[in-house]
């Protein structure tokens, strides 16, 4: 009996709390899409642009439109699954100079500030981590209603692959393959909020 009389107050505090939530005030989990979604990578090798994807990521959004910059966006890329379409260049890949994916096996991203911009436009601040390098990376997305409860995130940026190391030992000529690397993005959302 004195065990529960202890136990009361908490109770008492949970149900108030409970009963102070609004109705609706969880909102449903956003959950990535994967067959729909993709990311990109487009390089230039002697001059000449070359698309590639990474065909495994996954992400998990919280994330508000009405409310961003209370939201974060994380997001995984096994590096092991990047390609170009060309059995000889993906198996080198994932290999020591490029990725080295036996020793990190995921690129991320981790989001530290979301700024909504207007008219479905986000600038989202956060950390890109490749190969064990992290860098500050601003990265502007644009947000679309997709039907029922989903929603379509796009956008696009520039990173340097020297800077992570992508492309080492030969392979730091610029001459042969460029530098400087856009990634784009198309992800479907499940569960996101109305915009």
């Amino acid at each position: 009996m004195k065990r529960l009389s202890r136990l009361l107050p908490f109770a008492a505090l949970a149900l108030a709390f409970t009963a102070a939530m609004p109705v609706g005030a969880e909102p449903a989990a956003t959950r990535l899409v994967a067959d729909t979604s993709q990311i990109t990578f487009v390089s230039k090798q002697m001059g000449v642009p070359v698309e590639g994807s990474f065909k495994k990521f996954d992400a998990q959004v919280a994330f508000d439109p009405r409310k961003p910059e209370g939201g974060t966006v994380a997001l995984q890329i096994d590096t092991a699954s990047a390609g170009f379409g060309v059995p000889m260049s993906d198996a080198e890949l994932p290999k020591q100079p490029w990725f080295d994916a036996a020793h990190f096996p995921q690129a991320s991203f981790q989001s530290s500030a979301i700024h909504a911009l207007g008219d479905g436009k986000f600038e989202m601040a956060g950390k890109l981590t490749i190969k064990g390098v992290a860098r500050h990376v601003t990265v502007p997305v644009g947000i679309v209603a997709a039907g029922g409860n989903y929603a379509v995130a796009t956008g696009s940026f520039t990173i340097q692959r020297l800077d992570y190391k992508v492309g080492d030992g030969e392979w730091t000529d610029t001459s042969v393959v460029a530098n400087e690397v856009q990634v784009r993005f198309k992800l479907t959302l499940a569960g996101f909020g109305p915009l």
